[in-house]
């Protein structure tokens, strides 16, 4: 039997308190880590977080066993036009059904932290951005990395061309190489329909200093409210953690061909996630 909603959030409150309280994250005596993370943050999104994975979203999931302890990069499909809600489930599944616990760390576009309203938000919540050498330091922590291969080429296309992987960048694969990291190819369903777009305008892009602009079904002709997401309903399939075999200084073609096999790996778990659901919100 369901509990009323009040209810419901306090037991949720109180969820996101015990893990959060399981992680271990070295803090300074301000209450943030090296990169500017701090867990009292982190409480107060991940409540909103919560709540839209366990009630808005319906998230579930599958093969989150396979998410091994310590370094890892979980390398997943990317989408949303809008809002990067894929992101955002994807670390809540780390936090709420991974055991134990992992605190995942997202590797922010460039243009993000230029953005002043937003770049306190993305460091205090845990993401960097996203350049080697960042990604390499967290590794050594022995930190969960959430990477999007595909950028804004996944995050803001047209919805004829949905749960279509665009092109993989490459720098994921030389870093799993460099650090010895395990890869986790992740397929994440329902990001596509929770804002489908129309194009990706770039004449407004360079207006704002971005390299994408979603024009979607229902933003900008609502105006903040087509921000909102649909209540789709999420699948996250988690799939084997591979290791990549060779040298972070290969050529590209045979780098190109490390990432052919993730890429594939995902294709393969979307097509598991897609099969199992009736509909956009079931």
């Amino acid at each position: 039997m369901d509990l009323p909603l009040p209810l419901a959030l306090r037991a949720l409150s109180d969820e996101v308190d015990e893990r959060l309280a399981r992680i271990p994250t070295p803090l300074n005596e301000y209450g943030f880590d090296p990169f500017g993370a701090s867990l009292s943050f982190a409480r107060r999104v991940g409540m909103v977080t919560a709540f839209l994975y366990r009630h808005y979203f319906r998230v579930e999931t599958r093969g989150i066993e396979k998410v091994p302890e310590g370094r890892v990069l979980l390398i997943a499909n990317h989408a949303g036009n809008t809002l990067p809600m894929d992101g955002a489930m994807l670390s809540a599944a780390l936090l709420l059904d991974a055991e134990p616990p992992r605190f995942a760390r997202a590797m922010a576009e460039f243009y993000l932290p230029r953005i002043p309203w937003w770049s306190e938000a993305i460091h205090r919540g845990g993401a960097v951005v996203g350049t080697p050498e960042n990604c390499v330091r967290l590794l050594e922590r022995e930190e969960a990395i959430m990477v999007f291969p595909e950028g804004s080429r996944g995050f803001i296309k047209p919805f004829s061309q949905r749960y279509k992987l665009q092109r993989f960048g490459t720098g994921f694969a030389r870093l799993a190489l460099q650090t010895g990291t395990p890869i986790v190819p992740v397929g994440i369903v329902g990001s596509e329909e929770q804002s489908p777009g129309l194009l990706d305008s770039k004449r407004l892009a360079r207006l704002i200093g971005a390299p994408s602009f979603p024009v979607t079904w229902f933003f900008p002709w609502l105006g903040l409210i087509g921000f909102l997401p649909l209540p789709v309903k999420y699948r996250i399939h988690f799939g084997d953690p591979i290791r990549l075999e060779g040298d972070a200084n290969d050529d590209d073609e045979a780098i190109g061909r490390q990432v052919e096999r993730v890429k594939d790996e995902i294709a393969l778990l979307l097509e598991e996630g897609l099969a199992q659901r009736e509909g956009w919100f079931k």
